[in-house]
């Protein structure tokens, strides 16, 4: 996951292969467009939520690496993904799973 002062980012990364398995972003048309919309901010707690939701949708098992502290933002992420329904596995060192999100 990525934080800047306008937008938030999140990536789960297919280890094996290397590749991006699922990318999103409040950047992307369909998110920034309900946010303003709902005359929301796309960088706050509410909208990591909705970035969590939407990467729910994309996979169907994650493996969480730590790198970052677990609070607000980050947290609004891995909670909403638990809420979906998602498995997670947290691990600390690289996980043989399928998929990993990372946060720096």
């Amino acid at each position: 996951m990525h934080f800047t002062n306008k937008y938030i980012n999140a990536q789960v990364v297919h280890i094996p292969t290397a590749t991006v398995a699922a990318s999103v972003s409040t950047q992307e048309k369909g998110v920034r467009l309900a946010t303003i919309e709902a005359k929301a901010n796309a960088r706050d707690v509410a909208a990591a939520a909705k970035i969590g939701k939407l990467l729910a949708k994309c996979i169907p098992a994650i493996s969480l690496k730590r790198e970052q502290r677990y609070h607000e933002k980050v947290k609004a992420v891995i909670d909403s993904v638990r809420e979906a329904g998602i498995e997670l596995d947290v691990t600390s060192d690289i996980p043989s799973a399928e998929s990993v999100i990372t946060w720096v």
